[in-house]
């Protein structure tokens, strides 16, 4: 059985009583991980009847889909658009940095240098529908946190942030280390497509590298890049260092910040190839 089959024997309310943030979380749950349907005590177990000879319960729920993160992504976008439902779109509009069209009830701000049009069913990315749910839950999450404190104008690590430290090396692994190897030997290459993003020199960190730019990855998430070229002579390869905010948790969570980075990283090599 597939989760969408299942989801009509739920009440689709998403009240959590089964113990998960949304009813499509609870039917992932079921159906592709074993958890009791029993759980949610609106499901008619009669009507289920012999569909439930479909469902292999081993009580595992979301823990036990390890080859599916893509449904569990789509359980979770489902959760966060359930959260901003209720939200006033007029009134967090400034805060989030964002345009709000009184005609749609639609919030317009850029993403990496693209135009996002979000509604509370829909986000559309340069005029297209986003195909994964990645970038949705990030943008959702974004709008959910409400734009956050301001800027203190101090700049960390990813290792300077609270719980921080099993992000530290995929930050590196998908961010740092990626920009590094592509522009090894092409500082001016990287400057053209930060510039191309919006991004501008952070002019008091370049004294200590080859390159310091700011980019805007949302209206209220500025990410620095500090890049140091390699030096072949001295055997130094290229080397790149992401630095946030201190405030940075109050605009995002941790798990979209990292993935904010990798998708900034993602859309410079995109650039540097067209």
């Amino acid at each position: 059985m597939q989760p969408f089959e299942f989801l009509k024997f739920t009440r689709r309310n998403n009240c959590r009583e089964c113990g998960y943030p949304a009813c499509l979380a609870f039917t992932v749950a079921v159906t592709k991980g074993g958890e009791d349907p029993g759980k949610c005590p609106y499901v008619d177990m009669q009507a289920l009847g012999d569909k439930l000879a479909m469902v292999d319960c081993k009580n595992g729920g979301l823990s036990e889909i390890g080859v599916l993160p893509a449904e569990k992504d789509m359980a979770l976008v489902a959760h966060l658009k359930d959260k901003i439902r209720e939200m006033n779109f007029a009134a967090i509009a400034s805060n989030l940095g964002c345009a709000w069209s009184s005609a749609t009830d639609c919030l317009h701000f850029d993403y990496l240098g693209r135009e996002v049009l979000l509604s509370r069913d829909t986000i559309l990315l340069a005029g297209q529908e986003i195909a994964d749910p990645r970038d949705q839950i990030l943008l959702y999450n974004y709008i959910f946190y409400g734009g956050g404190d301001a800027d203190t104008g101090e700049w960390v690590g990813m290792e300077s942030l609270p719980n921080s430290i099993s992000k530290v090396r995929t930050l590196r692994v998908y961010c740092e280390e990626r920009i590094a190897s592509r522009f090894s030997g092409q500082e001016a290459l990287l400057r053209h497509c930060a510039v191309r993003m919006d991004g501008t020199p952070a002019e008091k960190m370049e004294a200590s590298c080859s390159a310091a730019l700011q980019i805007k990855v949302l209206p209220n998430l500025t990410i620095v890049l500090l890049f140091w070229d390699q030096e072949p002579e001295d055997g130094f390869p290229a080397r790149v260092k992401v630095l946030y905010d201190r405030n940075v948790l109050s605009v995002l969570d941790i798990e979209s910040l990292v993935f904010a980075s990798e998708r900034l990283a993602e859309r410079l090599m995109e650039l540097s190839d067209e």
